[in-house]
């Protein structure tokens, strides 16, 4: 068989826009609410649903007007689901401390730790793996 050459969409010398202030703000408001939709059917319904395709939908359609780069809309999609998916893992273990009894009543800040320490952990984790 012939082997076909790869060619990448965004060639690695490209000097196209990426982490930018403008996809990493809609990024967050992606999240927080996809976060909030997504907490809120979780703890109703019990399953949530993934932030990843609306999240590219409005990153698609809130950058294209303001010249906004494919890696900018990646750079916004990925981050409205990280921050889903965060939403996601705290709305089931952080109840199951408290009705397990391993908290007597829901804590702020430890919550908040340790959602912020399994995210930085997440990050990391991918960027050794991405590495190899």
């Amino acid at each position: 068989m012939d082997k076909m050459e790869f060619k990448p969409y965004v060639p690695a010398d490209s000097t196209m826009r990426e982490f930018t202030f403008k996809a990493l703000l809609i990024g967050v408001i992606l999240a927080c609410i996809l976060g909030a939709a997504n907490a809120y059917l979780g703890m109703k319904a019990g399953l949530t649903v993934a932030a990843t395709f609306p999240a590219a939908v409005v990153a698609m359609a809130v950058l294209r007007p303001f010249r906004g780069t494919i890696l900018e809309e990646n750079l916004a999609r990925t981050t409205a689901s990280v921050g889903e998916a965060l939403v996601a893992g705290a709305i089931f273990t952080i109840p199951a401390f408290v009705i397990s009894g391993v908290w007597s009543e829901l804590r702020f800040f430890e919550s908040t730790a340790i959602m912020l320490i399994g995210g930085v952990l997440g990050v990391l984790f991918v960027v050794i793996l991405r590495r190899t």
